[in-house]
């Protein structure tokens, strides 16, 4: 059974959250935009009516959100005033209380995505580290992870290229996972992901270490501008292999974008390369290839400012894109982050997708040193 003492702390947390947002000046906010969309000449221009419609149901959704658990904490005082009255029981008083923390906490978190890309979607790319089999075995792993993870979010997740290793396992896949604040959470899973067991592909039963990187960058759309040279793009075209009818077979709709990219601190250049084998149609394919170009340039451009910000600030604690960030012991029931020191014994559900610990914990750590 709850205290007196917990109900007070949620409901002085829910009072906290409606000055944090600011309900009472989105709610006007709200009133205005919607009223825009009413002028007769809304629909003439459609990219930016789009945009209006996207700003409107952004408002509107903190608004109802913050509504939704406000209530679940009133229903909860009003369960604790009524087990007095012995007109409820302990544990419904108690499932009150946990589901108004849980919808709490969840909105809360979101309060700390506040840079503008954090509201996007995400790609999310995997890459096998060296190791051959094991380590192309742990990259399927993980993509089984983060397509649980989005499944559980209610996100969209769509592969838009994948390389099958040798015998077991991928070596490299990337997906689009599609949703609000897809990016905003999942950008705490940049970096070098290792795993420990003993390896059903080891015939000695040796304990093995493997490594797979993930990659994740904002998923952008026509309503971001990036600059793009089109005389720096040049496209091979090939078969897509897999899983996917004779048609994918025998024609070449698979796509190879080579995009010549210079850094403009530097003046080095690099290419950067995207494969897609998605669509059955090569124009398909073509046209999420320069999606996926856009927003890698879209990220970079957001790593320079980081980078500069860096400088500036240069006290403060940074995370190296790069950088192994978490280790998945199997043998030992363990999976530890080691830039939060977070960690849990449930490795099962942690490969089911529950990742939410590890992505709060993260963001409760290092989002504020995000701010501009």
């Amino acid at each position: 059974m709850i205290t007196a003492e917990q109900l007070k702390d949620i409901k002085e947390r829910v009072d906290a959250l409606r000055r944090y947002l600011d309900i009472d000046a989105k709610t006007i906010q709200l009133e205005e935009e919607q009223l825009r969309t009413q002028a007769p000449d809304f629909w003439d221009d459609a990219k930016r009516a789009e945009e209006q419609m996207r700003l409107v149901k952004g408002i509107e959704k903190w608004i109802v959100d913050y509504k939704a658990v406000a209530a679940l904490v009133e229903e909860t005082e009003i369960a604790f005033d009524f087990f007095k009255e012995e007109m409820v029981t302990e544990e419904e008083v108690d499932h009150n209380y946990a589901r108004a923390t849980e919808a709490l906490e969840a909105l809360e978190l979101r309060n700390m995505l506040r840079q503008e890309e954090d509201s996007m979607s995400a790609v999310l790319k995997i890459n096998s580290g060296a190791g051959g089999t094991e380590s192309q075995d742990w990259a399927s792993m993980l993509m089984r992870l983060y397509l649980r993870y989005a499944e559980a979010q209610g996100y969209k997740a769509t592969i838009s290229n994948l390389q099958e290793g040798d015998e077991a396992g991928i070596k490299t896949v990337t997906m689009e996972i599609e949703g609000d604040f897809a990016y905003g959470y999942l950008k705490s899973e940049n970096g070098v992901h290792r795993l420990v067991r003993v390896s059903p592909y080891n015939a000695q039963g040796k304990r093995m270490t493997s490594f797979a990187s993930v990659f994740v960058t904002p998923l952008v759309d026509d309503s971001i501008e990036v600059n793009i040279d089109q005389s720096k793009i040049s496209w091979d075209l090939f078969r897509s292999g897999g899983a996917g009818g004779q048609n994918v077979n025998k024609v070449e709709t698979g796509v190879r974008l080579r995009y010549q990219y210079t850094d403009p601190d530097t003046g080095e250049t690099e290419e950067i390369l995207i494969e897609n084998t998605e669509g059955r149609k090569q124009l398909e394919n073509r046209e999420n290839a320069m999606r996926l170009l856009r927003s890698q340039l879209y990220d970079r451009e957001l790593q320079r400012r980081k980078a500069a910000q860096a400088k500036i600030e240069a006290g403060k604690k940074k995370i190296e894109w790069g950088s192994q960030i978490r280790s998945y012991v199997f043998d030992d029931r363990r999976v530890k982050d080691h830039r939060t020191g977070f960690q849990t014994s449930d490795v099962g559900g942690v490969m089911d997708g529950k990742i939410d610990g590890f992505i709060k914990s993260y963001l409760m750590e290092f989002a504020g040193n995000e701010e501009e």
